[in-house]
Parts: structure tokens; C-alpha cells; sequence
């Protein structure tokens, strides 16, 4: 009886030292993959939108060929499979039998970076939790041992990819649990919190940047009121590109010939990239932009008018990116939309109210409003956005319009992109 106790002991610890290494694999490899992409992205988006701005024929140029060379590459390289974004990682953790196959890594990697650095107005978080979820998905098919802990394996790859990303391990964390498992085992956490850390010591290593470094921050309780009217603004748009991308998807499917999907998708782009340079790729060019000196800014009847053409125009092109064959999701989006937002809204009540709010606040904190009502995740927008900034000033507004957002927008219409399905909404 000892003996047999002291061999399923053993076993135990073998299969946990196992469990160790393969997290340690799959935060490292899931961490590089992340900063590899994103770097790139950035480094090729800012050479190709400059040239945009010396030469705005390319406005009409890039779109059409960052699409025509994702679907030549879909067509003929990945053998006409496609990229159906996080609904793939949904349908892998529901499924026993329903693998994330290993072509999915280039294929999102690639696909993503071409998306972004032709203009395609969306970003590349997506594309990193589809490949970094697929390593944690090879990871557990290498061993029977690690069978049943596929969920588990796969958020492993999905945390430290959002960690590379955004600088912020527990945004990691609660993407993976409030997104994709929606339950806490021991072996979740485990796994979990051992790729984040090995990410999260990659990018010291690495000396990777906060995204958006602010400083010197404060806020006051008299914006509070203001606070609430921006989630429940914030709620109000977030369900304004979810319908969108629905919409867009919906009907673009209907067209049967590829590449009328293209060339429909890159004349609403280049249009749009064209009134609007801003909403070129992720956009976080645009935000950095802002966030110069955004208490500074002189109000005008043009601005505004820029604004909610941004606004207005950001989830259709978004959408457009997307339905025509980009790869990418509503991460980037809802933080850009979030951003400018927040600056509207700001700049009117100080202008027309004598508010005297703090610009900058409801620029970070539209942000995480957005993004949280949009992935109906408040908690992964608040620290995620924390992570950005490098800035933890703001967490107790953040927390309480990111909550106001998210149940704003599940009043309105109870799906995200991720969550929808047609025969839900019947």
C-alpha cells in the first residue's frame, strides 16, 4: 500500500515538474512572439504611414495590396483556411477533439503585421492571442500527461502574449480568465502566473517601454459626475463598432468573389485614410499624438468636427479591415476610440460647462472604458491600460467607469465580436 502511495506520489511530482517546464516554455516563446510582433509592427507602420503623408496615393495603394497579399497568402500558402480570430480559441477550449493547428502561428503573425503596416485599421492583439494560444496548444498535445490541462496550457500562451504586449502581467492574467476560461483551477493558476512572470522578466531583459508613459498625474472628486457620464458614453459607442463589425462581417460574406471583398474593403480605407490620416493601422501614432500636451489644446469648431469624424468613421473602417479579409480585432480600436473620446468630451464640458476637468484623465480612462465594454472585460481593461501608462494614479476612476461602461453596453446589446452568434441573438 506505501509502495503504491509512494508511486503516485511520484508520478504527481514528475507530472507538476512537467507542468512547470512546458509553463516556463510557453511564457517565453509566447513573450518573444509578442514583442518580436509588435516591435516590427511599429517599426514598419511608422515607415509606411510616413510615406503616406510625402505621397497620399499610397492611401489608395497600400490597403489594396497589404489585403490581395493576405489573401494570396491565405489562398496559397494556408491552403484556404481562415483566420476566424478568437472564436478559433473558443472553439479549441469548448472542444476536447478541436485543436488550434500550428500553421496558425505565421499565419496570425504574418497576417496581423501586414494588416497594420498597410493601413488596416485594426491592431495586432488579436493576432498575438491566436498564436500565442496556439503555442500553448501544441505545447499540450506533446504529451498525454498534458491532455487535460488544455485550457490551462492555452490561456498560459494568451496571458504572456498580452504581457509582452501591453507591460502589465496581471492584464494577462485576467484577459485569460475573464475572456477565454472563465474558471480558476490550480493548475490555472500555476501555469498561468508562471508564463506571465517569465514575460513579464523578458521585457525587463529586453527593456522593453510602457506603451504610453504618463506622469505627474492627479484627479480630483469633483469629476466623478463626469466620470459616469463618459462610461456610459464610452458603453454607448463600444456597442456602436460591436454592431458594426457584425454588419460588416455579415455582409461582405454574402459577396462570393474574394476579391470584391478586397477592392470594397480598400476603397472604403483609402477614402477614409484619406479625409483622416489618423486612422491609419493601430493608430496609436494618433493617440501619442494627443497625449503630447492634450490639457493644451485650443478648442475649435474644426477640431470637434475632426473628432467625431474619427469617431464616427473608426468602427466602420475597422470593420471594413476586417470583413475584407485583415487580420486583427477590437483591442487597438476600442482603445483608440476610447482615446478620442475621452478628449471630446473633455474639451466640450470645459469649454461649454466651465468643468475645468483634467483633459489627459479622460483620455486614459475613456481608453479603458471602451475596451472594457467592448471585450466585457473591466477588469483586464483596468489594468491593461494601467500597464500602458505606466501610471496607477487613475485606478479607482478607471475601475468604477470601466464597470459603468461594460454593464452600459450589456444593457444595450448583450454580445461582444468574441461572443456573438447567430443563433444566440435569436
Amino acid at each position: 500500500m506505501n509502495n503504491t502511495t509512494q508511486i503516485k506520489e511520484n508520478y504527481r511530482f514528475i507530472k507538476l515538474q512537467k507542468l512547470v517546464i512546458v509553463s516556463i516554455l510557453i511564457g517565453f516563446l509566447s513573450a518573444f512572439l509578442g514583442v518580436v510582433l509588435k516591435n516590427t509592427t511599429e517599426y514598419y507602420e511608422e515607415i509606411f504611414f510616413h510615406q503616406t503623408i510625402v505621397n497620399p496615393l499610397f492611401f489608395v495603394v497600400f490597403p489594396v495590396f497589404g489585403l490581395s497579399i493576405i489573401y494570396f497568402l491565405r489562398e496559397y500558402v494556408f491552403k484556404k483556411k481562415e483566420n476566424k480570430g478568437i472564436k478559433e480559441v473558443f472553439e479549441s477550449t469548448n472542444s476536447p477533439s478541436n485543436n488550434l493547428p500550428s500553421y496558425k502561428i505565421p499565419s496570425h503573425f504574418i497576417n496581423g503585421l501586414l494588416t497594420v503596416v498597410f493601413g488596416g485599421s485594426t491592431g495586432i492583439e488579436v493576432s498575438t492571442v491566436v498564436a500565442s494560444a496556439t503555442i500553448g496548444s501544441v505545447a499540450q498535445r506533446k504529451q498525454n500527461a498534458f491532455r487535460q490541462y488544455k485550457t490551462e496550457l492555452i490561456c498560459a500562451g494568451i496571458a504572456a502574449g498580452i504581457t509582452a504586449l501591453f507591460s502589465s502581467p496581471i492584464a494577462g492574467l485576467l484577459f485569460s480568465l475573464e475572456v477565454i476560461s472563465k474558471k480558476v483551477t490550480r493548475a490555472f493558476i500555476l501555469t498561468n502566473l508562471i508564463a506571465v512572470s517569465i514575460a513579464f522578466g523578458l521585457l525587463h531583459l529586453l527593456d522593453e517601454k510602457p506603451l504610453f508613459a504618463i506622469y505627474n498625474m492627479t484627479w480630483h472628486l469633483r469629476a466623478i459626475p463626469y466620470f459616469i457620464l463618459l462610461g456610459i458614453i464610452a458603453g454607448i459607442n463600444s456597442v456602436y463598432l460591436t454592431r458594426c463589425v457584425l454588419f460588416f462581417k455579415a455582409q461582405f460574406s454574402k459577396i462570393k468573389v474574394h476579391y470584391y471583398k478586397i477592392i470594397f474593403g480598400s476603397v472604403i480605407l483609402s477614402v477614409s485614410l484619406f479625409v483622416f490620416p489618423q486612422l491609419y493601422g493601430e493608430g496609436y501614432h494618433a493617440i501619442k499624438t494627443i497625449l503630447i500636451n492634450p490639457n493644451g489644446m485650443v478648442f475649435s469648431m474644426s477640431m470637434i468636427l475632426t473628432f467625431i469624424g474619427i469617431l464616427v468613421l473608426k468602427p466602420i473602417v475597422t470593420s471594413a479591415t476586417l470583413a475584407s479579409g485583415g487580420d486583427g480585432g477590437v483591442f487597438a480600436p476600442s482603445l483608440f476610440i476610447g482615446a478620442f473620446l475621452g478628449l471630446l468630451l473633455a474639451l466640450i464640458l470645459n469649454q461649454y460647462f466651465n468643468a475645468n476637468v483634467i483633459p489627459i484623465n479622460f483620455v486614459i480612462i475613456g481608453m479603458a472604458a471602451v475596451l472594457s465594454a467592448s471585450i466585457h472585460a473591466p477588469f483586464t481593461a483596468l489594468f491593461l491600460v494601467c500597464g500602458l501608462t505606466n501610471d496607477y494614479t487613475l485606478f479607482l476612476p478607471i475601475l468604477v467607469v470601466c464597470l459603468i461602461s461594460k454593464y452600459t453596453a450589456k444593457m444595450i446589446y448583450p454580445f461582444t465580436v468574441y461572443s456573438y452568434s447567430p443563433s444566440l441573438a435569436k
